[in-house]
């Protein structure tokens, strides 16, 4: 193996050596090895994507630090993905040689190297200088966009230029055209989008040109900042958006145009379904402890079973509707950084204390941000709760595709029905509204229909649950 190491870098050439590549857990990491004579061999790391739907991610804080010593599945970092924070292990033997994004990085592109780890630690103190740089010339998988490529063309031009005419012109190349201001068009693109003025950035490049890096490193001074009116400054705030955030618009604004939803709406009897609940929870063995929505869970999933056609998916790319035969009930839960859906998965096999139990857990979970894709990707239909925040008494909630129905619950209200048990000719009972939107492509209006009714049915008469 030394020979071969000796023989590589003799060559003085880039040569990849070996790339592996995993999935697991639902998601994939990318690492190749590289052998040049600038560098011993080493390893690029680059950006996993940690779930199927992740495109970026924010390093949230490296676990190790450069020259510790890595294991195969050893978590080196924790990323930040488009759902939940999670740890990145890393799959092969060595030594981190160089992290080439620090702790709070945001917005990576899935691929980008983020670190550079070698197999052997006295190979290490070489990657002191070694940058990201570095690592694009090595890699042919992580190629920089097309106008920063235009953009190094142009000023290597200029450069180039300098040496072949620098002892016939010097004097003349030392000063640049008065008024003029000399920058590459991914700079002014930039310079453009940030409202930055060229005139006060002073260039790095060639001649003093400006390069892109100089306008993301330019800082307005503190007196023009002190100028803004501090009337302004208070006036509103910004919120970086979060990757969570994105994706719940890119989904739901996916489900508003894709998807012909329609709605239907009934308010519904839970005095039976209450008296169940207070009469489990009481139980002497304390094995119960069930919210109403634990109940609804279980209802909807036996309602999707009579019903399958709500238990469905419209996958028009397979040029089919999937019906499912197990029922995964994806259950709305709000988060400090935005609403997420963790599943009970298989809910209409499950008794209500399990499905209590799993709800409670996956909710703990999804508000620490420490969800595993598995456990929030997916589901066959949606419930979505804000009954217990009474001033709802109902609502619409938008379907999560490509499932075809979710379901709003609104709160438990006291109403007057009609009766004959007493002179005054009605009773107060407690009646819940519950609002199910579907999916046209897949629930025909008068299914939709039918599947209220069967959830009617059952939270009517809640022994079903416990057939």
């Amino acid at each position: 193996m030394s020979a071969l190491i000796a023989a590589s870098r003799s060559t003085m050439a880039f040569r990849a050596v070996a790339c592996t590549k995993q999935y697991s857990a639902g998601y994939l990491q990318l690492a190749r090895l590289y052998s040049s004579g600038k560098f011993p061999p080493h390893t690029v790391i680059n950006m996993p994507a940690l779930s199927p739907t992740m495109t970026q991610g924010n390093i949230g804080s490296w676990s190790k630090s450069v020259g510790d010593e890595l294991h195969a599945g050893e978590a080196i970092a924790e990323i930040e993905t488009d759902k939940a924070s999670m740890d990145f292990e890393f799959q092969e033997d060595g030594y981190l040689a160089k992290i080439l994004l620090g702790d709070g990085t945001k917005d990576v592109p899935v691929g980008k190297p983020i670190a550079v780890y070698v197999e052997e630690s006295e190979d290490v103190q070489a990657f002191e200088s070694f940058t990201a740089e570095d690592a694009g010339d090595a890699s042919t998988e992580a190629k920089a966009p097309e106008p920063e490529k235009e953009s190094k063309a142009e000023e290597s031009k200029p450069e180039a230029s300098e040496k072949k005419s620098k002892s016939e012109s010097a004097p003349a190349q030392s000063k640049p055209v008065a008024g003029r201001i000399f920058a590459s068009p991914l700079a002014k693109t930039i310079a453009l989008d940030k409202g930055i003025a060229l005139k006060n950035i002073k260039g790095s490049g060639p001649n003093g040109r400006i390069v892109a890096k100089d306008v993301e490193n330019f800082k307005a001074p503190a007196a023009a900042a002190a100028a803004a009116p501090s009337a302004t400054a208070a006036a509103y705030e910004d919120v970086p958006i979060s990757n969570m955030r994105k994706t719940i618009a890119t989904r739901l604004t996916q489900s508003t145009q894709e998807s012909p939803s329609y709605i239907v709406q009934s308010q519904i009897s839970v005095s039976k379904l209450l008296k169940l609940r207070q009469s489990l929870n009481a139980a002497a063995d304390g094995r119960y402890k069930l919210s109403i929505n634990d109940l609804l869970i279980k209802a909807i999933a036996l309602a999707n079973l009579r019903v399958p056609e709500a238990n469905s998916a419209w996958l028009l790319d397979q040029g089919v509707i999937r019906t499912y035969s197990n029922v995964d009930v994806s259950v709305a839960v709000a988060t400090p950084t935005g609403l997420i859906t963790p599943i009970i998965k298989n809910a209409h096999t499950k008794g209500l204390s399990a499905i209590s139990n799993e709800i409670k857990e996956l909710g703990k979970k999804a508000k620490a941000g420490k969800l595993a894709p598995e456990e929030y990707q997916g589901g066959t239909i949606t419930i979505s709760n804000l009954g217990m925040n009474h001033a709802v008494n109902s609502f619409t909630s938008i379907i999560n595709p490509p499932q075809s129905a979710i379901v709003a619950i609104g709160t438990v209200d006291k109403k007057a029905v009609p009766s004959n048990v007493n002179e005054q000719g009605f009773v107060f009972d407690d009646v819940m509204t519950i609002t199910g939107t579907f999916d046209h492509r897949t629930v025909d209006g008068a299914l939709g229909g039918e599947w209220i009714k069967a959830l009617k049915t059952i939270v009517e008469n809640p022994l079903e649950m416990l057939v």
